[in-house]
């Protein structure tokens, strides 16, 4: 089993998911030499201190500050983490679907079930997962872990 179906079965809580695009990445960036080549970009699978310092170095931006602002629009990431579709793509006011919406970015964690919280929380492990499209617009997706689409 990898990394990260491990960390998509709830087993790696500790850690963080990180994918960048190719687009947005420097050919001769580190991360191509820590990661793993996806189709489109390059996905990690880190513990938590190092994944978000790894974020940091590939996005430029502190991690749980992208969190916080991109928790505020909703939008479907893959549960493989390493693409999503841009909520502003079917936006006329946001460049419609004529604009590029490429991914450039996602960074997910994953939180333990904890029934006092309720909620998705009560039905067990919770996958949070944020991305940034190349349009600028920035969005998450959570979702319980074994949970299908």
């Amino acid at each position: 089993m990898s990394a990260l179906d491990e960390f998509l079965a709830g087993e790696r809580l500790e850690d963080v998911v990180l994918f960048v695009s190719d687009d947005f990445l420097d050919d001769d960036s580190r991360l191509r030499s820590i990661g793993t080549e996806r189709e489109n970009g390059v996905l990690l699978v880190v513990d938590g201190e190092r994944g978000r310092s790894a974020f940091q170095a590939g996005t430029g931006m502190d991690a749980m500050g992208f969190a916080k602002q991109a928790m505020g629009t909703d939008g479907t990431i893959a549960r493989t983490l390493d693409g999503a579709t841009c909520p502003a793509a079917d936006d006329a006011s946001a460049g419609g679907p004529d604009e590029d919406h490429a991914i450039s970015f996602i960074f997910a964690f994953a939180e333990a079930e904890n029934e006092e919280v309720g909620g998705l929380y009560a039905e067990g492990d919770v996958v949070h997962a944020y991305a940034q499209c190349e349009c600028g617009e920035s969005f998450s997706h959570k979702w319980v872990v074994g949970e299908r689409e």
